[in-house]
């Protein structure tokens, strides 16, 4: 058994009764359940749908999201979510680099890194090399002046752990900003790079390892050993090529307002919705989310 879920932004309810049901019966779908009105409805269906992508496609255009899964064990035991463009708005590193001067020469490194241009590793180092000298005090700046959560992200977190389940924030950026992001939302646990400092300034390199996209997918590993949990009971969000490793492990891998090279190799796809997305696609009413 699988079910569709139609989704479309919060922000911006675009999801009507004749749309819905209109694909419900083109598919011979079950009754449609309305998990918020005007935002996000499910129905059954006794096998994958062939013209699944011609759908979705379409759909796009008029800013619904659309995603089949199985059934079975869609609610998750344990989240591992990248940090930066998918539970913050931002990237912290390009937020620095404008503090350093160096804005425009990190975000096109940026940009290239997460569509996967060129490999996370010395990407990574080249953009924390841009940021030698600049004061220790500018990543409390930006944290505080700079850094927004993204939408439905402290009720991801919160209604998932209300229900059981773990939540590990995983990135590739700094602990100097996972630690004070987890906390803002509730995570569990997090993990990320660590930026070097000598004397009140960034010393333009980061301590080794370096987590990328392999460390993510140990993590990912690592925790699921952890808690006792099979990857089936996972689900990852992120939006960069370096998340990719932990998507495909992950029983639920969402790419979330991903680059277009992440989302191509995703089966579950969120461009329109916010991350209360994750929570409809696990079959909760918006009347189970925890504030």
């Amino acid at each position: 058994m699988y079910t569709a879920t139609l989704l479309s932004d919060p922000a911006r309810p675009r999801l009507d009764r004749a749309a819905a049901e209109s694909l419900r019966k083109a598919w011979g779908g079950g009754a449609l359940r309305w998990l918020e009105a005007g935002v996000a409805a499910e129905f059954r269906l006794e096998s994958m749908p062939g013209n699944l992508w011609e759908v979705w496609a379409g759909l796009q255009a008029i800013g619904i999201d659309l995603a089949v899964q199985r059934t079975a064990g869609r609610r998750k035991r344990l989240l591992i979510a990248d940090m930066d463009s998918t539970m913050i708005r931002q990237e912290c590193i390009d937020e620095l680099a404008a503090f350093a001067g160096a804005g425009e020469r990190v975000a096109a490194i940026t940009a290239q890194a997460m569509n996967g241009e060129i490999d996370f590793e010395p990407a990574l180092r080249a953009r924390v090399a841009l940021l030698a000298g600049l004061p220790e005090r500018a990543i409390a700046e930006v944290l505080a002046s700079r850094i927004t959560p993204m939408p439905g992200g402290r009720s991801l977190v919160a209604t998932m752990q209300a229900n059981g389940a773990w939540t590990a924030l995983v990135s590739g950026g700094f602990t100097a900003f996972t630690g004070p992001v987890a906390a803002m939302l509730g995570f569990d646990e997090h993990r990320a790079n660590r930026l070097e400092i000598r004397d009140g300034r960034l010393a333009g390199t980061v301590a080794a390892p370096i987590l990328g996209r392999a460390a993510k997918v140990e993590a990912l590993e690592e925790i699921a050993g952890r808690l006792g949990l099979a990857e089936a009971e996972v689900m990852a969000v992120g939006d960069g090529a370096n998340d990719l490793g932990m998507l495909a492990r992950a029983g639920a891998g969402v790419a979330l307002h991903a680059k277009p090279a992440v989302a191509a190799q995703c089966d579950l796809r969120v461009n329109h919705g916010d991350l209360t997305a994750l929570l409809f696609l696990q079959g909760y009413a918006r009347d189970e989310f925890v504030a």
